[in-house]
Protein backbone atom coordinates (compact mmCIF):
# COMPACT_ATOMS: atom_id res chain seq x y z
CA UNK A 1 0.00 0.00 0.00
CA UNK A 2 1.09 3.57 -0.70
CA UNK A 3 2.06 5.48 2.40
CA UNK A 4 0.48 8.92 2.25
CA UNK A 5 3.10 11.58 2.88
CA UNK A 6 0.67 14.48 2.56
CA UNK A 7 -1.41 15.64 5.50
CA UNK A 8 -4.60 17.24 4.24
CA UNK A 9 -4.77 19.28 7.42
CA UNK A 10 -1.59 20.95 6.16
CA UNK A 11 -1.76 20.42 2.40
CA UNK A 12 1.47 20.41 0.40
CA UNK A 13 0.36 18.33 -2.59
CA UNK A 14 1.05 21.02 -5.19
CA UNK A 15 3.86 23.56 -5.66
CA UNK A 16 1.82 26.31 -4.01
CA UNK A 17 2.50 24.65 -0.62
CA UNK A 18 -0.48 26.54 0.81
CA UNK A 19 -0.73 24.32 3.92
CA UNK A 20 -4.50 24.82 3.98
CA UNK A 21 -6.64 22.50 6.08
CA UNK A 22 -8.74 20.80 3.39
CA UNK A 23 -10.79 18.93 5.99
CA UNK A 24 -12.54 22.20 6.91
CA UNK A 25 -15.81 23.44 5.42
CA UNK A 26 -15.58 25.98 3.92
CA UNK A 27 -12.03 25.48 2.66
CA UNK A 28 -9.66 28.24 3.91
CA UNK A 29 -9.17 31.08 1.42
CA UNK A 30 -5.43 30.47 1.19
CA UNK A 31 -6.26 27.25 -0.66
CA UNK A 32 -6.29 28.35 -4.32
CA UNK A 33 -7.76 25.07 -5.54
CA UNK A 34 -10.61 25.22 -2.97
CA UNK A 35 -10.62 21.45 -3.15
CA UNK A 36 -12.08 19.45 -0.26
CA UNK A 37 -10.54 16.26 1.08
CA UNK A 38 -13.03 14.01 -0.69
CA UNK A 39 -12.59 13.46 -4.43
CA UNK A 40 -15.05 15.27 -6.72
CA UNK A 41 -15.66 14.28 -10.35
CA UNK A 42 -17.67 16.16 -12.99
CA UNK A 43 -17.74 13.71 -15.90
CA UNK A 44 -16.76 10.18 -16.88
CA UNK A 45 -16.77 9.67 -20.65
CA UNK A 46 -15.15 8.29 -23.78
CA UNK A 47 -13.27 11.16 -25.43
CA UNK A 48 -12.75 10.91 -29.19
CA UNK A 49 -10.90 14.21 -29.69
CA UNK A 50 -7.64 13.57 -27.86
CA UNK A 51 -4.37 12.83 -29.67
CA UNK A 52 -4.89 9.88 -32.06
CA UNK A 53 -2.52 7.63 -30.10
CA UNK A 54 -4.81 8.03 -27.06
CA UNK A 55 -8.31 8.19 -28.60
CA UNK A 56 -7.80 5.51 -31.23
CA UNK A 57 -11.10 4.23 -32.60
CA UNK A 58 -12.98 3.78 -29.31
CA UNK A 59 -11.89 6.85 -27.36
CA UNK A 60 -9.81 7.71 -24.32
CA UNK A 61 -11.50 6.92 -21.01
CA UNK A 62 -11.55 10.38 -19.48
CA UNK A 63 -12.32 11.10 -15.83
CA UNK A 64 -12.67 14.86 -15.26
CA UNK A 65 -11.88 15.91 -11.69
CA UNK A 66 -13.26 19.06 -10.09
CA UNK A 67 -11.15 22.02 -8.87
CA UNK A 68 -7.69 23.18 -9.97
CA UNK A 69 -4.61 24.89 -8.52
CA UNK A 70 -4.51 27.44 -11.37
CA UNK A 71 -6.93 30.28 -12.09
CA UNK A 72 -6.64 30.59 -15.87
CA UNK A 73 -8.76 33.50 -17.04
CA UNK A 74 -9.46 31.71 -20.35
CA UNK A 75 -10.25 28.26 -18.93
CA UNK A 76 -12.76 26.35 -21.06
CA UNK A 77 -13.64 24.11 -18.11
CA UNK A 78 -14.03 26.90 -15.57
CA UNK A 79 -17.33 25.54 -14.21
CA UNK A 80 -15.49 22.54 -12.77
CA UNK A 81 -11.97 23.91 -12.35
CA UNK A 82 -12.88 27.15 -10.60
CA UNK A 83 -16.51 26.83 -9.49
CA UNK A 84 -16.03 23.24 -8.35
CA UNK A 85 -19.01 21.68 -10.14
CA UNK A 86 -18.98 17.94 -9.58
CA UNK A 87 -20.03 14.99 -7.44
CA UNK A 88 -18.22 13.50 -4.45
CA UNK A 89 -17.04 9.90 -4.74
CA UNK A 90 -15.28 7.45 -2.47
CA UNK A 91 -12.00 5.77 -3.33
CA UNK A 92 -13.95 2.54 -3.81
CA UNK A 93 -16.30 4.20 -6.31
CA UNK A 94 -13.33 5.78 -8.11
CA UNK A 95 -11.75 2.34 -8.46
CA UNK A 96 -15.00 1.01 -9.93
CA UNK A 97 -15.06 3.90 -12.43
CA UNK A 98 -11.62 2.88 -13.67
CA UNK A 99 -12.89 -0.63 -14.43
CA UNK A 100 -16.08 0.70 -16.04
CA UNK A 101 -13.98 2.77 -18.44
CA UNK A 102 -12.01 -0.33 -19.35
CA UNK A 103 -15.26 -2.25 -19.88
CA UNK A 104 -16.52 0.49 -22.22
CA UNK A 105 -13.56 -0.24 -24.46
CA UNK A 106 -11.44 2.81 -23.64
CA UNK A 107 -7.93 2.55 -25.07
CA UNK A 108 -6.53 4.24 -21.97
CA UNK A 109 -7.71 5.63 -18.66
CA UNK A 110 -7.15 9.40 -18.81
CA UNK A 111 -7.23 11.19 -15.45
CA UNK A 112 -7.84 14.89 -16.10
CA UNK A 113 -6.61 17.44 -13.54
CA UNK A 114 -6.38 15.23 -10.47
CA UNK A 115 -3.05 16.37 -8.99
CA UNK A 116 -4.77 17.95 -5.96
CA UNK A 117 -6.26 14.52 -5.19
CA UNK A 118 -2.92 12.75 -5.71
CA UNK A 119 -3.05 10.69 -2.53
CA UNK A 120 -6.60 9.40 -3.08
CA UNK A 121 -6.11 8.80 -6.81
CA UNK A 122 -2.89 6.86 -6.19
CA UNK A 123 -4.74 4.60 -3.76
CA UNK A 124 -7.45 3.97 -6.35
CA UNK A 125 -4.83 3.20 -9.01
CA UNK A 126 -3.10 0.74 -6.72
CA UNK A 127 -6.39 -1.01 -5.89
CA UNK A 128 -7.39 -1.18 -9.55
CA UNK A 129 -4.06 -2.56 -10.71
CA UNK A 130 -4.17 -5.21 -7.98
CA UNK A 131 -7.61 -6.26 -9.21
CA UNK A 132 -6.52 -6.52 -12.84
CA UNK A 133 -6.90 -3.13 -14.53
CA UNK A 134 -4.85 -3.55 -17.69
CA UNK A 135 -5.27 -0.46 -19.90
CA UNK A 136 -2.59 2.27 -19.77
CA UNK A 137 -3.16 5.09 -17.29
CA UNK A 138 -2.60 8.62 -18.59
CA UNK A 139 -2.22 11.63 -16.29
CA UNK A 140 -3.47 14.86 -17.90
CA UNK A 141 -2.27 17.89 -15.91
CA UNK A 142 -1.85 21.66 -16.19
CA UNK A 143 1.90 21.21 -15.75
CA UNK A 144 2.03 23.04 -12.41
CA UNK A 145 2.85 19.88 -10.49
CA UNK A 146 5.02 19.03 -7.50
CA UNK A 147 8.02 16.87 -8.36
CA UNK A 148 7.71 15.18 -4.97
CA UNK A 149 4.03 14.32 -5.51
CA UNK A 150 4.71 12.98 -8.99
CA UNK A 151 7.43 10.66 -7.78
CA UNK A 152 5.56 9.46 -4.73
CA UNK A 153 1.96 9.17 -5.88
CA UNK A 154 2.05 8.59 -9.62
CA UNK A 155 4.45 5.68 -10.02
CA UNK A 156 1.60 3.69 -11.54
CA UNK A 157 1.09 6.13 -14.42
CA UNK A 158 2.09 4.95 -17.91
CA UNK A 159 1.55 8.13 -19.95
CA UNK A 160 1.97 11.74 -18.90
CA UNK A 161 0.02 14.41 -20.76
CA UNK A 162 1.06 17.77 -19.24
CA UNK A 163 0.42 21.28 -20.49
CA UNK A 164 3.33 23.63 -20.99
CA UNK A 165 1.21 26.76 -21.01
CA UNK A 166 3.84 29.49 -20.98
CA UNK A 167 7.56 29.89 -21.52
CA UNK A 168 7.52 33.36 -19.97
CA UNK A 169 6.40 32.99 -16.36
CA UNK A 170 5.10 36.57 -16.31
CA UNK A 171 2.26 35.30 -18.52
CA UNK A 172 1.51 32.67 -15.91
CA UNK A 173 1.13 35.37 -13.30
CA UNK A 174 -1.03 37.49 -15.59
CA UNK A 175 -3.38 34.86 -16.99
CA UNK A 176 -3.28 31.99 -14.48
CA UNK A 177 -2.53 33.73 -11.19
CA UNK A 178 0.50 31.58 -10.47
CA UNK A 179 4.18 32.40 -9.80
CA UNK A 180 7.13 30.73 -11.55
CA UNK A 181 4.97 28.72 -13.94
CA UNK A 182 7.71 27.76 -16.40
CA UNK A 183 10.28 26.97 -13.72
CA UNK A 184 7.84 24.64 -11.94
CA UNK A 185 6.29 23.07 -15.05
CA UNK A 186 9.62 22.43 -16.78
CA UNK A 187 10.94 20.62 -13.68
CA UNK A 188 7.72 18.60 -13.43
CA UNK A 189 7.82 17.63 -17.12
CA UNK A 190 11.46 16.58 -16.84
CA UNK A 191 10.50 14.40 -13.88
CA UNK A 192 7.66 12.85 -15.87
CA UNK A 193 10.12 11.90 -18.61
CA UNK A 194 12.44 10.32 -16.05
CA UNK A 195 9.49 8.24 -14.84
CA UNK A 196 8.22 6.89 -18.17
CA UNK A 197 11.06 7.25 -20.66
CA UNK A 198 10.78 7.12 -24.44
CA UNK A 199 7.42 6.42 -26.11
CA UNK A 200 6.18 2.88 -26.59
CA UNK A 201 3.36 2.03 -29.01
CA UNK A 202 1.43 -1.13 -29.78
CA UNK A 203 0.98 -2.58 -33.26
CA UNK A 204 -2.05 -0.37 -33.93
CA UNK A 205 -0.25 2.87 -33.07
CA UNK A 206 -1.73 3.38 -29.61
CA UNK A 207 0.63 4.75 -26.97
CA UNK A 208 1.33 2.36 -24.13
CA UNK A 209 3.94 4.49 -22.37
CA UNK A 210 5.48 7.90 -22.87
CA UNK A 211 5.18 11.67 -22.60
CA UNK A 212 3.09 14.06 -24.70
CA UNK A 213 3.64 17.77 -23.99
CA UNK A 214 0.68 19.97 -24.91
CA UNK A 215 0.87 23.66 -25.75
CA UNK A 216 -2.14 25.85 -26.50
CA UNK A 217 -1.12 28.78 -28.71
CA UNK A 218 -2.61 32.01 -27.35
CA UNK A 219 -3.62 35.01 -29.47
CA UNK A 220 -1.00 37.79 -29.55
CA UNK A 221 1.65 35.54 -27.95
CA UNK A 222 3.26 33.70 -30.84
CA UNK A 223 6.73 34.82 -29.72
CA UNK A 224 6.23 33.00 -26.41
CA UNK A 225 4.81 29.91 -28.10
CA UNK A 226 7.78 29.64 -30.44
CA UNK A 227 10.03 29.09 -27.42
CA UNK A 228 8.15 25.92 -26.45
CA UNK A 229 9.26 23.64 -29.34
CA UNK A 230 12.81 24.93 -28.87
CA UNK A 231 12.76 23.92 -25.21
CA UNK A 232 11.27 20.52 -26.03
CA UNK A 233 13.84 19.87 -28.77
CA UNK A 234 16.77 21.00 -26.62
CA UNK A 235 15.76 18.88 -23.64
CA UNK A 236 14.20 15.74 -25.11
CA UNK A 237 15.09 15.56 -28.79
CA UNK A 238 12.80 13.00 -30.42
CA UNK A 239 12.09 11.13 -27.18
CA UNK A 240 8.74 12.82 -26.48
CA UNK A 241 5.75 14.03 -28.46
CA UNK A 242 4.71 17.67 -28.76
CA UNK A 243 1.05 18.56 -29.29
CA UNK A 244 0.46 22.08 -30.62
CA UNK A 245 -3.15 23.17 -30.20
CA UNK A 246 -5.16 25.89 -31.95
CA UNK A 247 -8.42 25.40 -30.06
CA UNK A 248 -8.29 28.60 -27.99
CA UNK A 249 -11.67 30.24 -27.37
CA UNK A 250 -11.97 33.57 -25.46
CA UNK A 251 -14.18 32.25 -22.66
CA UNK A 252 -14.63 32.88 -18.94
CA UNK A 253 -12.67 36.05 -18.03
CA UNK A 254 -10.63 36.44 -21.21
CA UNK A 255 -12.64 39.59 -21.89
CA UNK A 256 -10.58 41.29 -19.16
CA UNK A 257 -7.50 41.07 -21.38
CA UNK A 258 -7.98 42.71 -24.75
CA UNK A 259 -5.01 40.97 -26.38
CA UNK A 260 -6.47 37.49 -25.83
CA UNK A 261 -10.14 38.41 -26.17
CA UNK A 262 -10.34 36.98 -29.69
CA UNK A 263 -9.83 33.74 -31.55
CA UNK A 264 -6.37 32.68 -32.65
CA UNK A 265 -5.44 33.76 -36.18
CA UNK A 266 -4.55 30.93 -38.55
CA UNK A 267 -1.29 32.72 -39.42
CA UNK A 268 -0.31 32.80 -35.74
CA UNK A 269 -0.74 29.06 -35.40
CA UNK A 270 1.03 28.35 -38.68
CA UNK A 271 4.03 30.40 -37.56
CA UNK A 272 4.48 28.16 -34.52
CA UNK A 273 4.13 25.02 -36.64
CA UNK A 274 6.69 26.30 -39.15
CA UNK A 275 9.16 27.01 -36.36
CA UNK A 276 8.72 23.51 -34.93
CA UNK A 277 9.38 22.00 -38.34
CA UNK A 278 12.33 24.29 -38.99
CA UNK A 279 14.18 23.17 -35.86
CA UNK A 280 13.57 19.50 -36.66
CA UNK A 281 10.71 18.53 -34.36
CA UNK A 282 9.62 15.15 -35.74
CA UNK A 283 7.08 13.90 -33.21
CA UNK A 284 4.41 16.58 -33.26
CA UNK A 285 0.62 16.57 -33.33
CA UNK A 286 -1.10 19.55 -34.94
CA UNK A 287 -4.77 20.42 -35.20
CA UNK A 288 -6.43 20.95 -38.55
CA UNK A 289 -9.71 22.60 -39.42
CA UNK A 290 -11.95 24.49 -37.00
CA UNK A 291 -11.35 23.26 -33.47
CA UNK A 292 -12.20 26.43 -31.53
CA UNK A 293 -15.90 25.63 -31.21
CA UNK A 294 -17.90 25.40 -28.00
CA UNK A 295 -19.38 22.09 -29.19
CA UNK A 296 -16.02 20.43 -28.49
CA UNK A 297 -16.16 21.39 -24.80
CA UNK A 298 -17.59 18.51 -22.74
CA UNK A 299 -20.92 18.85 -20.98
CA UNK A 300 -19.98 18.37 -17.35
CA UNK A 301 -23.31 16.83 -16.37
CA UNK A 302 -21.97 14.17 -14.01
CA UNK A 303 -22.46 11.32 -16.48
CA UNK A 304 -21.35 7.92 -15.16
CA UNK A 305 -19.96 9.41 -11.95
CA UNK A 306 -22.28 7.87 -9.36
CA UNK A 307 -23.35 4.82 -11.30
CA UNK A 308 -22.73 3.07 -14.57
CA UNK A 309 -25.30 4.31 -17.10
CA UNK A 310 -24.60 1.93 -19.98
Amino acid sequence: MIEHVNNLENCELCPRQCKADRTLIPIPKRSICRSPKAVKIALVSLHHWEEPCLSGTRGAGTVFFSHCNLRCCFCQNWSISQEGKGLTVSIERLTDIFFEQQARGAHCLELVSCSHYADSVSEAIEKARAKGLSIPIALNTNGYDSVESLRHYFKGVDIFLPDLKYFDSSLGRKYSGVPNYFEVASAAISTMFEMVGEPVFDSSGLMKRGLIIRHLVLPSHVDDSINVPHWVKDNFGDSVYLSLMNQYIPLHKAVLHREINRNLFTLEYQKVIREARAIGIRNCYIQEGTTNLVKYIPDFDGSNVLQKDD
